[in-house]
């Protein structure tokens, strides 16, 4: 999996490196048991500070989305992919009736986020 950081955004990094695995974990590309890269390896090769990528590893472990073994790394849990599948697949319909409808991602993200509350 491609990893990929936007230093324009106004979501901070390691919130955007959880996100991305989440989403791999969603669609099927990042399956159960699957190892990601080490810390220090991603943080080299996005040019970012060792301590945000733990960050966003410490966030999935504690979601579940990941396990973290010592000398092993990080690691896609086991049920990690089960978890999200239905999910996905709701997310993919609201996208598609927000697109059918013109509705602003913003407005969107905003009505998920109060559904959530």
């Amino acid at each position: 999996m491609l990893f990929r950081i936007d230093t324009s955004s106004g979501d901070p990094l390691y919130a955007q490196l959880a996100a991305q695995v989440r989403s791999g974990v969603a669609r099927g590309e990042l399956r159960a048991g699957e190892r990601l890269p080490s810390a220090r390896e991603l943080a080299a090769s996005l040019d970012v500070n060792l301590h945000t990528v733990l960050h966003a590893y410490q966030d999935l472990r504690d979601e579940g989305v990941i396990e973290l073994h010592r000398g092993r790394g990080a690691v896609v849990a086991a049920r990690a992919g089960t978890d999200l599948t239905d999910l996905h697949t709701a997310v993919a319909r609201v996208a598609q009736v927000a697109r059918r409808l013109g509705v602003a991602p913003e407005t969107v993200t905003t009505l998920v986020k109060e559904a959530l509350r």
